[in-house]
């Protein structure tokens, strides 16, 4: 029995499908990788800058405490009493200003140690400014103060690239 001989034309055929296909496939496996990555860089990006603004509410909180029960930021300070949130103390209080005549403002930074769960310790930072001005008419203070909480140490915010940053500002 003679079988047809099949035709030359059609020899390459099979190869060519493949190699198209594999290509389809190779292109939407990088489409759905490249999505992942940018959803992973998001999800990570939301965590940092909700960490940033916990940091930045908890030094305003601690600020907000310390004047209020204590005047620790008022025109004259408590001498026996020495600021402190989480059991550390305040840094470098600086004050710039005339206390004296109610106008001045304070400025700290407060570094936030966070242990986890898998104990690694987490470091974030907040800088915060506590602003007491004198309404001239009524002699009443009125105070601002101002947080900003960062989602790195305070050794790592002005060198690290990826540190977000978050403020909270409260007035009485």
């Amino acid at each position: 029995m003679n079988l047809p001989k099949p035709h030359t034309s059609q020899r390459g055929f099979t190869l060519l499908l493949a190699a198209l296909v594999s290509s389809v496939v190779l292109s939407l496996g990088a489409a759905i990788f490249a999505i992942a990555q940018k959803e992973l860089t998001l999800s990570s990006t939301g965590r940092n800058s909700q960490f940033a603004f916990y940091a930045a509410d908890t030094a305003a909180e601690c600020a907000l405490y310390w004047d209020v029960r204590y005047a620790y930021f008022g025109v004259t300070p408590p001498d026996s009493i020495t600021a402190s949130c989480d059991g550390q103390a305040l840094n470098e209080i600086v004050s710039s200003g005339d206390r004296l005549s109610g106008n001045y403002t304070m400025t700290f930074s407060y570094d936030i140690s966070v242990l986890q769960a898998s104990g690694q310790t987490n470091h974030y930072c907040a800088n915060v400014s506590v602003a007491k001005t004198k309404v001239p008419v009524t002699n009443a203070v009125t105070s601002v103060v101002h947080a900003d909480g960062f989602s790195t140490g305070c050794a790592g915010v002005s060198n690290d690239p990826q540190s977000l940053q978050r403020s909270v500002e409260l007035r009485y």
